[in-house]
């Protein structure tokens, strides 16, 4: 496989974890390039299910190695959880992983901060998930922040850290919250320093090193999704890092001319979990998702608003991100369905557009212009041929590829390994 950048071209959700577990297979590296532990990819193996929040979904995969870039930020605490609960399943958690020594730390006092600005917002909440992922890229930004590769020099960390709580403290205390023991905090990351410091190096260079050598190939797996990118999504209703393709490339230290192939994940249908303009949200379809369990959040368990594919969105997305191929997940989502919209285009008063503006109150004002397409009221999970499936949900994911302008290469009818199908 060549080198593949995985994005999100919806607003995350779209099944990447599964996707990336999927054609890891043909890897050799997967990469984690941005966002935090406020992502949740889930992955089901046998019937048994797996949850990552910040280690790549390769690791599931044997003789394969993953990689923490530098644009992430990383809680070291919550990273040592999750190497711990996997090793305590059977999975292995040694030289397979590397954690660059750029990626940025979450601290405490980033997930205080986080809740109480959010509290304070009242009815403008964004939706975030409180794990500080904000406030941590916030410190990147000032030139604040504590870095994985600091966690090597413990006196050194110790002493920085101790400066940066009592400095968070006053705005802490300012806010009406509690302050954090400094040797609690400290003790506490040191702790989990010590358990990291193994998987800490310069990722970069190996990175390149595995680029100079030949028949190897990577996967970047991005987190979050394309409307949720701090620069080109639904702002503020956003995350604190890129989630495009752009970001794979200066999240890792790999350079954009040695990318072969950008692959776009969406589902059949779109999902968003949060705050923020929804053009094709339909409460019914909310509710139809909810009550057959599906459609609840990896990372916080809340219910996802749901609505028909919006293929004026997907469509913008894949112009941003380069998206020359397209996975669509969740199509056993809608096999009992009798007819399925599609939004092709939106209106504002009598204004038409064909992409929807980058303000988020003119978002909130577009209505959305559907077309119809037939269901196949047919189940589609024991499908593993394209030709397996029925003609009119291969119809339905004809179309929407077509009017999003990529090719279609994988189709997923379910959690399982097995129900995926490749083009």
């Amino acid at each position: 496989m060549p080198n593949t950048i995985l994005v999100g071209a919806q607003w995350g959700d779209e099944g990447k974890g599964k996707i990336i577990d999927f054609l890891t297979d043909e890897a050799d590296v997967v990469v984690r390039s941005q966002g935090g532990n406020n992502a949740g990819h889930t992955i089901v193996i046998e019937g048994e299910k797996y949850v990552l929040h910040l280690i790549p979904s390769g690791i599931l995969r044997k003789s394969k190695t993953c990689v923490i870039g530098n644009g992430v930020v990383l809680d070291p605490v919550s990273l040592v959880g999750e190497i711990q609960g996997l090793q305590e399943r059977g999975v292995k958690v040694g030289k397979n992983l590397l954690i660059s020594d750029s990626a940025h730390l979450v601290l405490p006092y980033h997930r205080i901060l986080d809740g109480l600005r959010e509290s304070q917002k009242g009815g403008k909440k964004i939706g975030t998930t409180k794990r500080g992922i904000g406030p941590a890229y916030a410190d990147k930004a000032f030139r604040t922040g504590l870095r994985t590769g600091d966690l090597l020099k413990p006196d050194l960390f110790a002493e920085k850290l101790t400066k940066r709580i009592k400095e968070n403290n006053a705005v802490i205390k300012e806010l009406g919250e509690k302050p954090l023991s400094p040797k609690e905090v400290v003790d506490e990351s040191l702790a989990a320093g010590q358990i990291l410091a193994p998987f800490i190096t310069n990722t970069v260079v190996f990175l390149h090193e595995v680029l100079a050598a030949k028949n190897s190939n990577m996967l970047f797996e991005g987190a979050q999704g394309t409307f949720l990118d701090i620069d080109h999504g639904t702002y503020p209703y956003v995350t604190s890092s890129n989630t495009t393709s752009g970001g794979a490339c200066t999240g890792s230290g790999v350079p954009p001319n040695r990318i072969d192939h950008v692959m776009g994940v969406l589902k059949a249908y779109t999902t968003r979990v949060g705050e923020g303009p929804f053009p094709t949200e339909d409460s019914d379809l909310s509710k139809r998702f909810h009550a057959m369990g599906r459609e609840f959040g990896a990372t916080t368990g809340r219910a996802r608003r749901c609505g028909w594919f919006d293929a004026v969105s997907t469509k913008y997305s894949v112009m941003i991100n380069g998206i020359d191929q397209l996975a669509i997940t969740n199509l056993d989502g809608l096999d009992e369905a009798e007819w399925i919209k599609v939004c092709v285009g939106y209106r504002i008063g009598s204004k038409k557009l064909d992409f929807p503006p980058t303000d988020s109150e003119e978002l909130a004002l577009c209505k959305p212009v559907y077309i119809d397409m037939p269901g196949w009221r047919k189940s589609t999970e024991n499908a593993r041929e394209f030709s397996d499936l029925p003609q009119k949900a291969r119809n339905y994911v004809k179309k929407i590829a077509g009017l999003v302008g990529a090719n279609l290469s994988i189709v997923s009818i379910g959690p399982g390994r097995e129900q995926t199908i490749r083009l």
